[in-house]
């Protein structure tokens, strides 16, 4: 009998248009004489993180995949090109990308990672 390990998949993607983002969007297009269709929530970018709960079971583990879900999180909330600093809204972006997908897999370890990370920058 073999044992298979079964895989979970994550999903990273960039958080919904804040208010501010709403606002700008509807004063350009306002200004610009044009009004689109609002984008569906299938547009927002998505990288799938795949894992093992396995790996949760250790600090190593969890700290491998909170790499893999920090990693996610800078795809989906790219720094405009030519940028060599980060933006606070990119920052912004990025950090509740992590957080909702720690909030997701609901661990211990994976959320005391992002605690500390979250507190020193």
């Amino acid at each position: 009998m073999t044992h298979e390990t079964s895989k979970k998949q994550l999903l990273v993607s960039r958080p919904k248009i804040s208010l501010l983002m709403v606002l700008c969007g509807v004063l350009g297009a306002a200004a610009s004489g044009t009004v689109g269709a609002a984008s569906p929530a299938d547009d927002v970018p998505r990288q799938v993180v795949k894992y093992s709960p396995d790996v949760l079971n250790t600090d190593a583990g969890a700290r491998s995949l909170y790499r893999r879900i920090v990693k996610a999180a800078e795809e989906v909330c790219p720094a405009p090109s030519g940028s060599r600093f980060i933006v606070s809204a990119v920052a912004e972006c990025r950090a509740q990308s992590v957080a909702r997908a720690v909030q997701q897999i609901d661990n211990p370890r994976l959320a005391a990672l992002n605690a500390a990370n979250s507190k020193s920058g």
